[in-house]
């Protein structure tokens, strides 16, 4: 690695050191960026120059904007997906949803897929991909996250696939559909977060006091749009399987956990009762 790059690299990293946790890939992610490369280019074949672009990108992460925003994409399973300011950037926890669908439809794959709150098309398209003749439908309030979602699609070949609607939550919508998928917001409203996470628009992530008050509302709803031999995968904080577990057996709807890699429980897994 050229001397200029090697120590950009090494005084970027210290500069972001109590912004992010990782203050290295960071540096390396945003000079790539900068340069219009890969970040296994910047490593193996790196240019012999920085660009002056590359301080106006370290600025905008000083500031504790979110790296996602900054670059414009991030990674989720097997796709890349644009981002941007007004999206809820994808998670890798997010992923869980999607083994735990992988899972539960391993013998027979699903015609139809439902993404309530579908943001920039993380979990639908995501699960398009997955199951390669299934027809999606993601419904979403906010027109940025729509607008990226059918950005998304198109990038991914998918369009044709994917129907991307504005509304709210379920409502107005007849099922059944054989999977749902929903990551909906679960922070409660008092909640400390870092700044990094408050760039992120507020309405996906804050569900009032005690973080439920859209799985109360989606509760219902799931039970009615589920098909008899289908499943619903939730995200959830993984703090709230027993409060959420119990509105989603209040309608009638068997609920198993599933758990994250880092161990902590993120997906409760909806069936309808046999």
């Amino acid at each position: 690695m050229g001397r200029s790059i090697r120590q950009a690299l090494i005084h970027a990293t210290a500069r972001l050191i109590p912004v992010t946790d990782t203050p290295r890939l960071d540096a390396e992610l945003l000079l790539a960026h900068a340069l219009g490369i890969t970040r296994e280019r910047l490593i193996l074949d790196p240019p012999d120059h920085v660009p002056d672009s590359f301080e106006t990108l370290l600025q905008r992460r000083l500031a504790h904007e979110p790296l996602a925003y900054i670059t414009g994409s991030r990674d989720f399973w097997t796709i890349t997906l644009a981002v941007g300011p007004g999206v809820l950037i994808p998670r890798p926890d997010s992923e869980t949803l999607i083994e735990a669908a992988l899972a539960h439809f391993e013998a027979s794959p699903p015609a139809t897929v439902l993404d309530l709150g579908t943001g920039p098309g993380t979990l639908l398209l995501a699960a398009l991909s997955a199951f390669q003749s299934a027809q999606g439908l993601g419904v979403d309030a906010s027109d940025d996250a729509l607008a990226y979602a059918r950005r998304n699609a198109a990038a991914l070949g998918l369009a044709d696939r994917a129907t991307l609607v504005r509304g709210d939550w379920g409502e107005g919508l007849s099922g059944p559909f054989d999977l749902i998928l929903c990551n909906p917001p679960y922070v409660e409203s008092d909640a400390a977060l870092s700044p990094e996470v408050l760039n992120e628009p507020h309405g996906a992530l804050f569900a009032g006091p005690d973080g439920l008050d859209d799985y109360r509302r989606l509760a219902p709803q799931i039970s009615r749009l589920l098909a008899p031999e289908g499943c619903a995968c939730v995200e959830i904080g993984y703090t709230q399987a027993q409060a959420v577990r119990a509105l989603l057996e209040a309608e009638g709807l068997d609920v198993a956990v599933r758990r994250d890699l880092a161990g902590r429980d993120r997906c409760l897994l909806v069936r309808q009762q046999a």
